[in-house]
């Protein structure tokens, strides 16, 4: 059985954005609190005590404290049920959270070289003990085992493969601590459960889908993919910054080049947007943007959905 938990469902900065007052922040702190979501990350068990996260947001101290599933075991003076953490890319709202995590107790953190590149190349991280917190490469396109925090196996396989996407906002312009090659900037992962072959996909940061994400996707039981606007210009339109969702790596949910229309014919059960920017106009739940989401099959879920498969 795989378990999966949505830990936040927002893109960086989270709803309500901090110095925002758009139409979906204004709400969200006026009346309409169901709106608040933290920044994207899941967590997943294959045996419900033994937990991995994807990606560490900066809000994850305060997603584990809300998550009954991520608290220490009755009794322990110290203790975590997550055995690790595997990064999809380097941005902020992926990695910062592993600095609320330096208390200490034993976890792996998994990433393509050039995301530990990152790491390494900012002290600030060295507060991550080596000796406690192992630093593990992965592959595009090799499947691993992560390990529980005592070295057994999880029971669990994890495909990493490529997206298309860029590299860190923050290192736009700047040399890359791991390398010009842009591979392994922006991974997706496939997730199974080994014994009985249960699995979902990935995706919190998407540039495009081509056949070969939809030949992947054919018949997935679950998806998890970037919904970060719902059309591209948005945040230009709306007055809050000249980037477009492709100019920082994101798929647009809408048109016909978009997320929703280049999936439609791909056979997926269940299909998740997640990374959903404060000023995609989907979040709103009476919005005419929201209905033909759901129309078309795809949800939009709160911090703490549970997922079982």
């Amino acid at each position: 059985m795989l378990r999966i938990v949505v830990l936040g469902a927002a893109a960086g900065g989270g709803v309500p954005q901090w110095n925002c007052g758009c139409q979906v922040c204004r709400a969200a702190r006026n009346g309409h609190p169901e709106l608040r979501s933290t920044q994207a990350s899941i967590a997943f068990s294959a045996d419900g005590e033994n937990w991995f996260l994807v990606n560490a947001s900066p809000d994850l101290r305060q997603q584990l404290t809300v998550t009954p599933q991520l608290h220490p075991k009755p009794g322990a003076l110290r203790h975590s049920p997550i055995a690790g953490v595997i990064l999809t890319n380097g941005e902020i709202d992926a990695v910062t959270g592993l600095l609320s995590m330096r208390e200490g107790s034993p976890f792996a953190i998994y990433a393509h070289a050039k995301v530990l590149a990152i790491l390494k190349s900012n002290s600030i991280f060295d507060v991550l003990n080596e000796k406690t917190v192992r630093r593990e490469a992965i592959d595009v396109g090799k499947p691993f085992e992560p390990k529980l925090a005592d070295g057994s196996p999880s029971g669990l396989e994890i495909e990493p493969f490529a997206v298309a996407g860029t590299s860190a906002w923050y290192l736009r312009g700047k040399t890359h601590p791991g390398g010009a090659d842009g591979t392994g900037d922006t991974l997706g992962l496939k997730v199974s459960e080994k014994a009985s072959g249960k699995h979902f996909y990935f995706l919190a940061a998407c540039a495009a889908v081509g056949d070969d994400i939809k030949s992947r996707l054919a018949g997935a039981p679950l998806v998890f993919f970037d919904g970060t606007v719902w059309r591209d210009d948005e945040m230009i339109a709306q007055g809050l910054s000249q980037k477009t969702g492709k100019a920082m790596g994101h798929i647009a949910m809408s048109g016909d080049d978009g997320a929703i229309a280049q999936l439609a014919g791909v056979a997926i059960d269940k299909k998740v947007f997640l990374h959903i920017n404060n000023s995609n106009p989907a979040l709103l739940a009476a919005s005419p943007e929201r209905k033909m989401a759901e129309h078309a099959g795809w949800q939009i879920p709160a911090d703490g959905t549970e997922i079982v498969l």
